[in-house]
């Protein structure tokens, strides 16, 4: 079931009491999140429910199954961090949850950042709903104080792609944005969201869409990286940028222009994976950390 009031054109965060206090929403309202970036378009290369953008292995469909197949973890996650566990055992489910994905994807990676970035954020859900911190501090700050100094001396996944492209290019990527406490949401995603939201011509998809660009444009992607080096990233936050710059969502003509864009990444095979993890991320913090509207 979507939140309804994701579904929209009302605010984004559903009612801050009831998933403060229940811990037991966390996984659903997560998964939500995940179901909600993938049904926004146009988005720059990435998968949505309108086309494959720039990849050929998977649809609409895998990602439905992922998100589908990791929810049960993601509430183990926010189980876990209402009973105050550590970043050793987050990361046992966390493999299991990366196991789950495969299983059902067939052996395609669709969600592994949103299971280490999305996972980390209900885990501080739980512990907030659990009593264990300050109920007032934002999920991402809790990351970083509960969890920080684990998450940057964790192993790594020598073989990612993401790790090969931080050695290469000395990019910071997901752990360090986990443990500075998501910035980028903070910063980015969630500034935009709530800024388009709030304006009377914009709706639901419009304000994700108006942060999906807002992220791209800033984000050093380890996605991007990956498939389109330094002129890639170099690319995606030039045409991302001139979209913000020109008002976005807010002008007439804005959806055709952000199409064009989403035609140009997939013409070079660029995918903004990261980008999109942290959208659903920012939709996710946005029903625990806005101000009750």
């Amino acid at each position: 079931m979507i939140t309804a009031a994701l579904r929209g054109a009302e605010p984004l965060a559903p009612r801050r009491a009831r998933i403060a206090s229940d811990v037991t929403a966390i996984g659903d309202l997560a998964a939500d999140c995940l179901v909600m970036e993938l049904e926004t378009w146009p988005k720059p290369g990435l998968v949505s429910h309108i086309d494959n953008g720039s990849h050929d292995d998977m649809d609409a469909d895998t990602f439905r199954r992922s998100a589908a197949a990791i929810k049960p973890y993601l509430q183990c996650l926010a189980d876990a961090g209402a009973r105050g566990c550590g970043m050793g055992r987050l990361r046992i489910i966390g493999l299991e949850a990366e196991r789950a994905m495969f299983a059902a994807t067939s052996g395609v990676n669709t969600h592994r950042g949103a299971i280490f970035g999305l996972g980390l954020l209900c885990a501080a859900a739980g512990a907030k709903a659990g009593g264990l911190v300050d109920p007032a501090l934002p999920l991402g700050d809790v990351v970083a104080s509960l969890w920080g100094t684990g998450i940057l001396d964790g192993p790594l996944l020598l073989h990612s792609h993401g790790s090969a492209v931080r050695r290469r290019f000395r990019a910071g990527g997901a752990r360090l944005e986990a443990a500075n406490g998501f910035p980028s949401i903070y910063r980015i995603g969630l500034p935009a969201l709530r800024r388009t939201i709030s304006a009377a011509s914009a709706d639901a998809e419009a304000a994700r869409v108006e942060a999906c660009f807002a992220l791209i444009a800033s984000v050093e992607d380890t996605n991007l990286l990956h498939r389109g080096g330094l002129d890639g990233l170099r690319f995606a936050h030039r045409a991302a940028r001139q979209f913000i710059d020109a008002g976005g969502v807010r002008t007439e003509g804005w959806r055709a222009r952000a199409r064009s864009i989403h035609q140009d990444f997939v013409a070079r095979r660029l995918s903004p994976g990261g980008s999109a993890d942290l959208l659903a991320m920012s939709l996710f913090v946005d029903a625990h950390d806005a101000p009750d509207r």
